[in-house]
């Protein structure tokens, strides 16, 4: 299957913005992005509560598709929780502050700063931390809507936000269907 975004270059355009403030380092990273994959990234975004794993925090939808997705995602207080277990590998690079995480049977954490990239390889799981004024970019690559439960369901349940869960989707399902129309999942 072939990909839109590439890790290890979303790493690099994370990496070259860290410079700058955290709200200039969002929009220079999705300038960049937009140049790369035009009329893919909206130039409107919205931040919207998520709590998924039991981790609470804010995300914006940059892409998404039934194979891959983009967000930012942050806090600007502590939080942590479980990563959940998907049939997608999922790429955390780390834009502000610092993400710790463990595997089972882990036992020191591997720590996450800056311009470094955490993997979740599909199928597997692990528990995280992320520090006060931690932010970063997400990206996902597999089977996309095998994620929404946990990611936007499961929160609603628990916390019964049903505004959130609709932003959410609303903001996913509109570029998906773009997405859809040009052909081009």
């Amino acid at each position: 299957m072939a990909y839109i975004f590439d890790p290890d270059l979303l790493q690099e355009t994370c990496k070259q913005n860290l410079d700058l403030p955290l709200e200039e380092k969002f929009e220079a990273i999705s300038d960049a992005l937009d140049k790369r994959c035009p009329g893919r990234i909206p130039s409107k975004r919205r931040w919207i509560f998520n709590v998924a794993g039991g981790a609470m925090g804010m995300l914006t939808v940059l892409y998404g598709s039934m194979s891959e997705y983009l967000i930012f995602f942050g806090t600007p207080i502590p939080t942590g929780g479980y990563s959940g277990r998907y049939w997608a590998d999922v790429y955390d690079i780390v834009l502000d502050g610092e993400m710790w995480c463990y595997t089972q049977g882990q036992f020191e954490p591997a720590i996450y700063k800056p311009g470094d990239m955490a993997y979740l390889r599909r199928g597997t799981d692990k528990g995280y931390r992320m520090k006060p004024r931690t932010w970063m970019l997400k990206y996902a690559r597999g089977f996309i809507p095998q994620m929404l439960p946990f990611g936007v369901l499961g929160s609603t349940v628990t916390t019964l936000d049903f505004r959130s869960m609709r932003q959410q989707f609303w903001d996913y399902s509109r570029i998906l269907m773009k997405e859809i129309l040009k052909g081009k999942l």
